[in-house]
């Protein structure tokens, strides 16, 4: 008997499950669908083909919907001979300028061996390049650009629209479809970019619980046996979902986890309790997961949140939060950042979905402005933070959760402000005394 042996118990097929899955048919995205497939028929009738901005939370499926649409597109593409049609997908994680972007692309052009430098030229050397490679492709290429937000300038999404109109490219007609998962990410750009990038907007909303349900149905019909599943677990893991933003991965990665769970317990099927343990989990995971990325000053911005929440005082604005983050960077001995770089960094917080944030209009008086909160186990988040507790000192809002999420780092606290308090080695000006309860 080997170490490793087969279990096909709970799964029937678990990639199923998996994000890299595409389902035969998507679901509850039949008005979504219907626009954005409009918007790519000219690309069918040889016409220049439209631009195309997604927008919405993540998981909401625009990116599934992409892939869906346009996998259906070549293949039909395929069936007339008057039309070449290339595809060119690019996740724009980790790109943070036109310049990288552009050079991207000129490598998705060419063959292996052509490959260029992601740096050393300047930029209108590059989008020659990139004119030279798309326009000896002729025919119709479409350039995807997932995670759009991440570029840092809006040069790139300025030139490629208006590549051909401004002569260009003579032999090639290019359409840019966007996809971001911020809202505000095209209120931000400039008027020449919008009214080109934007000429077809479609907002994917959150969905509901019903959606849910229905598209985990629809893979837990392929993922799991027979009469594995109890009938509250998909249910619940669609509650779970709706809840966590409207997020299908989520919802998803919640039923993995629990057939997972079920699978180590060596039972015959999957529970309600199996869903609760598997959440349990994949929420510490994702925290820390979110955290671990941050820099030191998200870390500073989300430890000032976490205070402020456990005292009672969220929702809260950003200039609330200021004051706590700033004694908080002093104590770290670091500077703190002007309030717009420290906006972005509980703007990204929002974006992990660690914090929730709500904007408010007061009218004429009062204007528009947003408001934070924390949206996730102020327990789980503080246990990510324990570093940053250290680093800081543990403040008087969170002694009581800090005994039972970090004990080393309050025993720590606890033991300095014994020191101090019977004044052994004191030093007034000594930071280490921020180890300690403080307000």
């Amino acid at each position: 008997m080997g170490l490793f042996e087969r279990d096909t118990d709970i799964y029937r097929d678990r990639d199923a499950l998996r994000e890299d899955y595409q389902p035969a048919e998507l679901v509850g995205r039949d008005e979504e669908l219907s626009t954005y497939t409009s918007a790519l028929q000219p690309v069918i009738n040889g016409e220049q083909p439209n631009n195309v901005f997604l927008y919405g939370k993540t998981g909401v499926g625009k990116t599934a919907a992409t892939r869906y649409l346009l996998d259906h597109l070549r293949e039909d593409a395929d069936e007339y001979d008057d039309i070449a049609l290339d595809i060119i997908f690019l996740n724009c994680d980790g790109l943070s300028s036109s310049y990288q972007v552009a050079t991207h692309l000129v490598n998705e052009l060419r063959a292996e061996h052509n490959q260029i430098s992601t740096t050393g030229y300047p930029l209108a050397t590059v989008y020659e390049m990139l004119w030279e490679d798309l326009d000896s492709h002729g025919g119709t290429v479409l350039i995807v650009l997932d995670e759009i937000d991440n570029i840092g300038d809006d040069s790139i999404l300025y030139q490629l629209p208006r590549a051909r109109a401004n002569g260009k490219l003579e032999d090639t007609q290019v359409g840019l479809i966007g996809i971001s998962n911020d809202f505000s990410f095209r209120d931000d750009l400039s008027p020449k970019v919008k009214s080109s990038l934007c000429e077809n907007e479609i907002h994917f909303p959150a969905y509901d619980a019903t959606d849910l349900k229905a598209i985990l149905k629809q893979r837990a019909d392929v993922a799991f046996h027979d009469g594995v599943l109890d009938d509250g677990v998909i249910p619940l893991c669609a509650a779970y979902g709706a809840k966590d933003a409207g997020d299908a991965r989520q919802s998803i990665d919640l039923l993995m986890k629990a057939g997972d769970v079920a699978r180590d317990d060596e039972a015959t099927t999957v529970t309600e309790d199996h869903v609760d343990r598997g959440r349990t989990a994949l929420e510490r995971g994702r925290i820390e997961e979110g955290i671990r990325g941050l820099t030191e000053h998200g870390h500073l911005v989300l430890y000032a949140l976490v205070t402020n929440d456990l005292e009672g005082e969220t929702p809260i604005r950003s200039r609330d939060v200021r004051p706590r983050y700033t004694r908080f960077a002093e104590l770290a001995n670091r500077d703190p950042l002007v309030p717009r770089r420290m906006r972005d960094h509980l703007s990204e917080l929002a974006m992990l979905g660690i914090i929730s944030v709500t904007e408010r209009n007061e009218g004429r008086r009062g204007g528009t402005y947003r408001e934070y909160e924390l949206d996730m186990p102020v327990q789980q988040v503080l246990s990510a933070l324990s570093e940053t507790v250290e680093l800081v000192g543990v403040h008087e809002s969170v002694v009581e959760l800090a005994t039972d999420v970090m004990p080393d780092v309050a025993a720590a606290a606890a033991a300095s402000a014994e020191a101090d308090g019977e004044g052994e080695d004191a030093d007034d000006d000594h930071e280490d005394a921020s180890l300690a309860s403080f307000e």
